[in-house]
């Protein structure tokens, strides 16, 4: 099979397309074959082990795994020992964030507990978008940010991969959503479900009168004390993603700003969660949220792809598209396969 692979730290430049034998499934495994896998921060985070101190989780000289990818979509074609919940043909959708990566290939090794059932409504890119960005947003609303019907949400970065779920589940969820984002994607963002899109290059919410119940600041840049002002009486702040800088404020000072506040401030990092990725896949299954996709590449382009994805502008998701060499391109995005 091929993979999309690298040795050391660094730039996209470095990622090599190889061949690799045919993973084999172990006790409680299934092997995908990849039709579709998506991009997020936290590839290139890894690839240039920025921050630094991410080493620590991921290879302090060299890196841990030498194939980036978490979110897939794909067909299940083998099955280790002590597998009940898939069998082979089943198309499925999961993240692999805590298996070691490895979905930038045309097969993966994966345990069963961290994929669900694809809906067979939608195609496998979409499928694909989803699962890491989705279940942040599930986890920063739903789990840790308990979001309840009625409540004023404000989403801070909408327009991307996080975001555009965040507006959509938040809207499941019953609230009234307030999205902040910039002028390019106002109309985008607002198609979403947001009740109102902030334009943040004409308004600093932080300075205004509104208050918030929660706010979910993906790549949140303002300080932790304007995020604090605009929260309501016991209201709660998170962030996810973010520079270095960003991330230590929220989860060092985070903890001060509560206690002397009375408002929770604090930092969320996606775990994985069956119930929470079946949660998402349901709302994908039945319309209610929606992958927005800002451009596909084959598996060959996965360099070209993430250094896109770095610049920083993408609006939505960065899907590759797997195929094997004799199939072509347009396989990865075909429906269903034939049992």
């Amino acid at each position: 099979m091929r993979a999309i692979t690298f040795y050391e730290y660094g730039p996209p430049s470095l990622l090599r397309l190889e061949e690799r034998p045919d993973p084999v499934p172990g006790p409680g495994q299934v092997r995908v074959r990849v039709r579709a896998c998506s991009m997020n921060a936290a590839d290139w985070h890894i690839l240039r082990a920025d921050p630094f101190l991410a080493r620590l989780a991921v290879g302090l000289f060299k890196p841990r795994y030498n194939v980036l990818g978490c979110d897939l979509a794909g067909v299940v074609d083998a099955v280790g020992p002590g597998v009940t919940r898939f069998k082979a043909g089943d198309a499925v959708m999961g993240e692999l964030g805590s298996s070691g990566w490895g979905a930038f290939a045309e097969r993966v090794c994966a345990p069963e507990g961290v994929l669900a059932l694809k809906p067979a409504n939608i195609g496998f890119d979409e499928a694909a978008a989803a699962p890491l960005a989705g279940v942040t947003a599930v986890q920063g609303l739903r789990r840790e940010g308990c979001l309840k019907p009625g409540e004023r949400v404000l989403i801070n970065g909408a327009s991307g991969g996080v975001g555009t779920y965040a507006v959509q589940v938040a809207k499941v969820l019953g609230a009234e959503v307030v999205a902040v984002c910039s002028p390019r994607n106002v109309e985008q963002v607002r198609s979403l479900g947001a009740d109102q899109v902030i334009d943040y290059t004409q308004t600093d919410f932080t300075q205004s009168d509104a208050r918030y119940d929660l706010i979910l600041a993906v790549n949140g840049y303002h300080p932790l004390s304007h995020y604090k002002r605009v929260l309501a009486p016991g209201g709660r702040f998170l962030m996810t993603g973010g520079a270095g800088r960003q991330m230590a404020a929220a989860v060092l000072l985070g903890p001060l700003h509560s206690l002397l506040s009375g408002k929770r401030l604090g930092y969320v990092t996606m775990k994985s969660n069956l119930e929470d990725l079946e949660f998402l896949r349901d709302c994908l299954g039945d319309g209610r949220v929606r992958s927005v996709i800002d451009r596909t590449f084959p598996l060959d382009k996965v360099p070209e792809a993430l250094a896109y994805l770095e610049e920083g502008h993408a609006r939505g998701k960065v899907v590759i598209q797997v195929a094997l060499p004799s199939e072509g391109r347009a396989e990865a995005t075909r429906g269903e396969p034939s049992a």
